[in-house]
């Protein structure tokens, strides 16, 4: 038997001849073409694509490192604000304080003040009564001594004119 007898034996559908090498040909030319043609543009867009997912994705990646620096420093504004707005109100809140001790230190001058003005205005009526409790002693005594020299008294009507006296000083005291 001839090889090409025990490869078709061997094989079993498989006959070299021309045929056979006509479809390998072409299978060689066909895969030249497309390996010239196809496959080159094929590999460079799957390349590229691939080159394009890894870009996104590092793109993705520098977003979110980003966004967590983002995120961070906003984290750190807010920290700072709610401090910032904490040292205000202690801030506001001493120099409330401060007005308000202000305020009552003028109001204890004021006051004192006023009760002094007042305390004078007493003396001044206190002298003022006075000065009238004298000037209606002083009308009683000559009323009395008027009294005294129209009558010649003896002991007893002496001490009634005394009494007498002093009873009418009396009611003349609590009627002013």
């Amino acid at each position: 038997m001839s090889q090409i007898g025990v490869l078709t034996s061997y094989f079993g559908l498989i006959e070299f001849n021309f045929t056979f090498i006509a479809t390998i040909v072409n299978f060689l030319i066909l895969f030249l073409f497309l390996k010239k043609f196809l496959f080159e543009k094929v590999t460079d867009f799957i390349n590229a694509r691939e080159e394009e997912v890894r870009n996104n994705i590092q793109d993705a990646e520098n977003d979110r490192i980003k966004a967590n620096a983002l995120k961070a420093d906003y984290e750190g504004k807010l920290k700072n604000a709610e401090s910032e707005g904490r040292d205000i109100i202690r801030d506001h809140t001493v120099k409330a304080e401060r007005n308000a001790q202000d305020i009552m230190t003028k109001a204890d001058a004021d006051a004192k003040h006023l009760i002094e003005n007042a305390k004078r205005e007493i003396e001044r009526e206190k002298v003022k009564a006075i000065n009238s409790l004298k000037d209606d002693i002083s009308d009683l005594a000559i009323l009395a001594a008027e009294r005294v020299v129209e009558k010649d008294l003896d002991e007893k009507s002496h001490r009634e004119l005394i009494h007498g006296f002093i009873e009418e000083v009396g009611d003349t005291k609590w009627q002013n």
